[in-house]
């Protein structure tokens, strides 16, 4: 599917390391997923997994964030986390250290038991390290089936057609400290 979209424009923050960027995407907690709701534009946060070069997510089955996406599921999932701020004694080039991952892709509803079994292991992991003392089984997932799959908790899955990735690091010697003022 080809589109027609703008680069980043501050070239010289742009991360194009695949590794570096799916490593963010793996660690960050939360992401927003954005969508055409019509004329308006709707975003809800979400937790999500990225596994095999896909976002994953999953969340109630009914509600607005379903609706539309059953309506247009082109959409845009943004993920960012923020690292403090980086003082200069020229106030306007006072900056933020960050890093951010925009990914533009088409919402699909999980369908394939292996497939939900390994996102809900990968949540697992990702949310809880630790807590649970064994995998998932395909048995607990399929009598969960029913909720996965039209039930009250819905899986979806994001497979990428364009990614964009932008960072500014962190600068140690000119990080602002509260009390440092």
């Amino acid at each position: 599917m080809e589109r027609n979209m703008a680069r980043v424009r501050y070239q010289s923050r742009e991360v194009t390391d695949m590794d570096k960027i799916e490593a963010f995407l793996r660690r960050v907690r939360i992401g927003h997923l954005g969508m055409a709701d019509g004329p308006y534009p709707y975003v809800v946060p979400l937790n999500f997994v990225w596994m095999e070069g896909k976002l994953y997510f999953h969340g109630a089955s009914g509600g607005r964030r379903n609706e539309v996406m059953a309506a247009n599921p082109e959409v845009c999932f943004t993920v960012c986390e923020e690292y403090g701020t980086i003082t200069d004694p020229v106030p306007a080039k006072t900056d933020t250290a960050y890093m951010s991952v925009i990914l533009f892709g088409r919402a699909q509803p999980v369908e394939e038991l292996d497939e939900a079994t390994q996102l809900l292991q990968e949540m697992i992991h990702k949310y809880v390290p630790g807590y649970y003392n064994r995998p998932l089984s395909r048995q607990h997932v399929d009598k969960y089936r029913s909720s996965v799959f039209g039930g009250p908790v819905r899986a979806f899955r994001i497979e990428p057609y364009q990614i964009t990735a932008k960072e500014n690091g962190v600068e140690e010697d000119k990080m602002y400290q509260p009390s440092a003022t």
